[in-house]
C-alpha cells in the first residue's frame, strides 16, 4: 500500500512540473508574440508577386527574384532582426529583386537569429555555382557575421545594418569584403559596442552613413522602442541603403 501511495505521489509532482513546463513555455511564447514587430502595409503590400518580381516561400525562408532577364550576381541573403518579422524587410528585398538580385530572407525561429544562424546553408544549396554575399539587420546581421566567419570560402562579402560582428563572428582575417551602414538617428544601436567591434572587421572595410536614418526603418514595421525618430521617410532610407548594397555588390561581381 505505502509503494502505491508513494509511487501516486511521484506522478502527481511529474504532472504538476511537466504541466508548469508548458505553462512556462505557453507564456514565454505569448510574451514573445506580444513583443514581435509586424510587417508594415507597404511591407506587406512589397510581399505580393507581380509583374516584376518574383516572391517564393522556400525551404528556411523567403525567395524575391526579378521575372524576367537574367539574374545578377551575387545573391543576396538576409537575416532579419531580433524580433522582427521577415516579412518586414520585403521593401528591402523587393528592390534589390527589381534591379536584377535574387534575394533570400531567412525565416528565423521565434524571430530570433540567435536560434537559425546556419538558415543560411539551405540558400547556398540553391544554387551552388553563383556568387553569395550575406547580411543583416541589427542581431541579424551579427548572426550572418559568425555564419560569414565559419563558411567564408562560400561567400563573397558581409552587409551589416545597424549592426556589427561580435568577437564570435569576427572577419578581419578573412577575405571578405565588408559593408556597414548605420542611421544617423538611430537610437537602438549600441554605438560604443559598435565602435569598439571594428577591430573584428577588415581594414578596408567600407562604411555608409544615412544621414537622418534611424533603427526602425531599415526595415518596414514602424517605430521600435527606444528608438528616435527619423529625420528622413522611410522610402529615402531604403534608397539609400538599397544605392549602397548595390553599388557594393556591383563592383564586388566586376572583380576577376
Amino acid at each position: 500500500m505505502a509503494k502505491t501511495e508513494k509511487k501516486n505521489k511521484w506522478t502527481k509532482i511529474l504532472i504538476w512540473g511537466v504541466s508548469l513546463i508548458i505553462i512556462v513555455i505557453i507564456g514565454l511564447l505569448v510574451y514573445l508574440n506580444s513583443i514581435t514587430y509586424s510587417p508594415s502595409n507597404q511591407a506587406e503590400l512589397a510581399f505580393q508577386n507581380d509583374n516584376q518580381v518574383k516572391v517564393t516561400e522556400v525551404k528556411d525562408g523567403y525567395k524575391f527574384e526579378p521575372q524576367t532577364g537574367k539574374v545578377i550576381e551575387p545573391n543576396i541573403i538576409f537575416y532579419p532582426g531580433g524580433l522582427v518579422e521577415p516579412e518586414s524587410y520585403s521593401p528591402f528585398a523587393r528592390e534589390l529583386a527589381q534591379r536584377g538580385h535574387r534575394v533570400y530572407i531567412a525565416e528565423m525561429p521565434l524571430n530570433l537569429a540567435i536560434f537559425g544562424q546556419n538558415k543560411a546553408d539551405s540558400f547556398l544549396e540553391e544554387h551552388p555555382d553563383e556568387s553569395f554575399v550575406i547580411g543583416g539587420h541589427s542581431l541579424g546581421g551579427s548572426f550572418a557575421a559568425r555564419y560569414a566567419s565559419e563558411h567564408s570560402e562560400k561567400l563573397e562579402g558581409v552587409f551589416f545594418l545597424a549592426s556589427y560582428a561580435d568577437e564570435g563572428g569576427s572577419i578581419k582575417d578573412t577575405d571578405l569584403s565588408v559593408l556597414q551602414i548605420t542611421g544617423t538617428a538611430d537610437g537602438v544601436l549600441n554605438k560604443e559596442a559598435w565602435e569598439s567591434a571594428k577591430t573584428n572587421l577588415p581594414a578596408d572595410t567600407l562604411y555608409v552613413s544615412v544621414e537622418g536614418g534611424n533603427h526602425g526603418q531599415f526595415g518596414s514595421y514602424g517605430k521600435q522602442k527606444g528608438d528616435n525618430d527619423p529625420a528622413i521617410e522611410e522610402e529615402q532610407q531604403l534608397k539609400q541603403v538599397v544605392d549602397a548594397v548595390e553599388e557594393w555588390s556591383t563592383e564586388l561581381n566586376s572583380k576577376p
